[in-house]
């Protein structure tokens, strides 16, 4: 399985560094108030892919936070009602089947 792993990861390198080579042409890229950036076409792309990447982290972040201290809530409550459990003893089956 490493193996696998390790030849998709070469080629896709492969595959991305060919990408980088064909796109190597300088662009303009405009901003608003005349502000102007130029680059390597490729650069750009990376760049607003990790800009992207972690806008979409910066996203998550609450929900994520949101979930562990519900979880943190919940394993808190089973905590205590594992304790009180024990502390009350265990319950007592009810009898079945005993007609007398």
């Amino acid at each position: 399985m490493k193996f696998v792993s390790t030849l998709a990861g070469l080629i896709l390198f492969v595959l991305f560094f060919g990408f980088a080579l064909k796109n190597t042409q300088e662009v303009d890229l405009h901003f608003f108030l005349h502000y102007e950036l130029r680059g390597p076409l490729v650069l750009m792309l990376l760049a607003f892919f990790i800009a992207g990447a972690a806008l979409g982290i910066l996203a998550v972040t609450p929900t994520v936070f949101r979930h562990r201290r519900e979880r943190t809530r919940q394993e808190d409550a089973l905590q205590a009602l594992q304790n009180a459990q024990s502390v009350a003893g265990a319950p007592q089956p009810d009898s079945v089947g005993s007609g007398r």
